[in-house]
């Protein structure tokens, strides 16, 4: 089994370009491209959050026209900058979408179950999970046991080691940890929102990031180190299921590379 992972896409409104110069849309089409030219092809994707900028009708509309191009299912995160109200209108054929409350859902596919986590806590740049979510999480993994089960969700569950974003942990992550080690079916957590892939032990498990399909974060581990972005090679993971373990690859959409620039995300 084949599921790829696409990230902090970003996407804004046609000609409005991120940071004046990051055609987010384009690079979104050179990923949806790569993964439908993909041998053999995926059995579906997961957008781990951030799909849009600024939570506008406008950019989940063209979010929409984009990811309908893929040729297999796709199945969405909420990020930090995404509007859950927006997000619901226009994906509103999608039933797996929860009409109120948390973005959190499950989808039975086979053989690897996929249940989505939603760590967003409105707008704010650090994600949280109160105690109503994490009893959920624990009650759907409780429901297939013997099921290998992957974790989507927006933040990830452990320091990066780069002081802004370290500063923003996600809430509950220690509790988190005490329900995925009680289910030893996770064999995999992916997340997003730090534009760069990585990844480290948690729960008994494997917590990874994806890098973004537009732009990527400079690693800066000095203590004063702010945010910085870099426009270099945009990339997608795609995670194998060899039926006892989950292995993944970082694929390149692009070989464009540019000077870093400072920004905040």
């Amino acid at each position: 089994m084949l599921i790829a992972q696409i990230s902090d896409m970003h996407i804004r409104r046609k000609g409005d370009l991120l940071h004046h110069m990051i055609h987010t849309g384009r690079e979104l089409r050179r990923a949806v491209a790569a993964i439908n030219d993909f041998v053999p092809r995926p059995n579906f994707v997961v957008a781990t959050g951030d799909l849009v900028d600024r939570g506008k009708s406008k950019e989940y509309r063209r979010l929409r026209a984009i990811l309908d191009q893929l040729a297999m299912p796709y199945y969405l995160v909420a990020g930090n900058h995404d509007d859950h109200a927006g997000l619901r209108d226009e994906f509103a054929d999608h039933g797996h979408l929860p009409r109120s409350g948390s973005l959190s859902y499950v989808v039975e596919t086979r053989p690897v179950r996929l249940v989505v986590l939603d760590t967003t806590r409105g707008r704010s740049h650090g994600g949280g999970l109160d105690a109503a979510r994490l009893r959920w999480l624990d009650e759907k993994l409780s429901r297939a046991p013997a099921t290998a089960t992957l974790v989507a969700m927006h933040h990830p569950p452990f320091d990066t080691g780069i002081a802004p974003l370290d500063s923003h942990p996600l809430r509950g992550r220690e509790e988190l940890a005490a329900i995925v080690a009680t289910h030893p079916q996770v064999v995999r957590m992916i997340g997003g929102h730090i534009h760069r892939a990585c990844e480290a032990a948690f729960g008994g498990t494997v917590a990874s990031t994806a890098p973004s399909t537009a732009h990527q974060l400079i690693l800066d581990r000095q203590p004063s180190g702010g945010y910085m972005l870099r426009l270099e090679r945009p990339a997608f993971v795609m995670h194998r299921w060899t039926g006892r373990a989950l292995t993944s690859e970082i694929h390149p959409t692009t070989g464009r590379a540019a000077p870093h620039l400072r920004a905040v995300c």
